[in-house]
């Protein structure tokens, strides 16, 4: 079938396949065109369709509507070794996994009508609450402008963000809405620095009736309870926070170690101007910066992996209680900023020419530093949550933990 103008793949297509060697696979046609993204603005039809028929959308969806009913582990990995070549497309295709997860929490009702028709269905998301819902016969009636909707070109629906209000006009939750991609507008409003190829658009709604099987309440979502019926399903009992947030480290993780593969192979050949070195390897700067870059690198890793590792141990078992999630999320801040940092020095230890067009450097450095701008792995605010519980302080400053 087609779903907006990109055919996907049958429905049995890449589930034989180990999901990070099938990855692995795509890594040539990714960097191919990554650069045509970037310019874009786009990931290119042609990498959407290849992930598609690999079954990287479906990483997360049930197997009863023939996805792969993988963990948040897999999704990581998946995209560490996309986004090692194209961060945009490894942003792409994690957003979309990780939203049909989301779309999993909704009443049956609704997984039925994202999935029941369509199990390459896929769902973009912004969980910020900027719409409103007025309550009406059988749902809501709501509106609103939803920015940075990444794949919002390629989405068959849309997971966003609204504030109900009851009949006298005072909001009565913080919920998550099911829309049909079909009954918003999509906005060209995505003109970044980096990410580009992400088509993070602004998807619009006006008076869009949304059946209140199609409404997940994130403050009650935020504690593990669910409006899905129980099955024997692990994914679907993981954490909403941490799901939402950790997912995000796997493409800047390929982010940096595409920057230290760039320095070092470069380094091989590269001279270090103005010294008497005629290749930067053999200077001990470079090699001390490289070093450096390289732990910091791995530092992220081990936090990344130790952190999703305690999410999906903990699926079949219920939600994480507020401290263990309160240190995950101080977790995915650092290990994003320890990426940025470790990028950061292996640029310094290349040089000038690393922000030349014509280098994947640049564009590695622009991707890294807008997605670890993401409001989910600011440093400081995770710190602030962990530190608050860590010092016993009753606070709590965000839903998403």
């Amino acid at each position: 079938m087609s779903t907006n103008g990109v055919p996907s793949g049958p429905v049995d297509a890449g589930l034989r396949v180990d999901p990070v060697a099938a990855a692995a696979a795509l890594q040539p046609l990714l960097r191919e065109h990554a650069a045509r993204g970037d310019s874009d603005r786009a990931v290119p039809a042609e990498v959407v369709r290849a992930l598609s028929d690999a079954g990287i959308f479906r990483l997360l969806t049930p197997k009863r509507y023939g996805g792969q009913e993988a963990d948040l582990g897999t999704l990581t990995g998946v995209s560490e070794v996309l986004g090692a070549a194209d961060g945009s497309a490894a942003w792409v295709a994690m957003i979309i996994s990780v939203t049909n997860w989301l779309a999993c929490l909704f009443p049956d009702q609704a997984q039925e009508e994202v999935f029941g028709a369509d199990p390459d269905a896929r769902v973009t998301g912004v969980a910020a609450p900027t719409g409103v819902g007025e309550r009406v016969p059988g749902g809501w009636r709501v509106t609103g402008r939803w920015s940075y909707n990444s794949g919002a070109p390629y989405a068959t629906w849309a997971a966003v963000g609204a504030l109900l209000k009851d009949e006298n006009g005072a909001v009565a939750d913080q919920a998550l809405v099911l829309i049909p991609a079909s009954e918003l507008v999509m906005e060209d409003t995505w003109h970044t620095a980096g990410m580009r190829g992400t088509a993070s658009n602004t998807l619009v709604g006006k008076s869009v009736f949304v059946p209140e099987h199609r409404v997940l309440s994130v403050p009650t979502a935020s504690e593990g309870v669910y409006p899905r019926t129980n099955r024997e399903e692990a994914l679907y009992g993981a954490s909403f926070g941490p799901m939402l947030l950790l997912c995000l480290l796997g493409p800047l993780l390929g982010l940096g170690k595409a920057a230290l593969d760039a320095v070092v192979q470069a380094a091989a050949s590269k001279p270090l101007s103005f010294t008497v070195h005629g290749r930067q390897a053999d200077s001990v700067g470079i090699q001390l910066q490289v070093a450096e870059a390289a732990m910091k690198i791995e530092t992220a890793r081990l936090h990344t992996h130790r952190a999703t590792s305690q999410v999906d141990q903990a699926a079949a078992a219920g939600p994480l209680d507020y401290p263990a999630r309160a240190h995950l999320r101080a977790q995915a801040g650092y290990a994003a900023r320890q990426i940025l940092e470790a990028i950061g020095i292996l640029l310094d230890a290349h040089g000038a020419s690393a922000f030349a067009e014509t280098t994947p450097l640049q564009r590695i450095w622009r991707d890294a530093n807008t997605a670890a701008r993401h409001a989910g792995l600011i440093p400081a605010v995770g710190l602030e949550v962990y530190g608050k519980t860590l010092l016993g302080v009753n606070e709590r400053v965000s839903l998403m933990v």
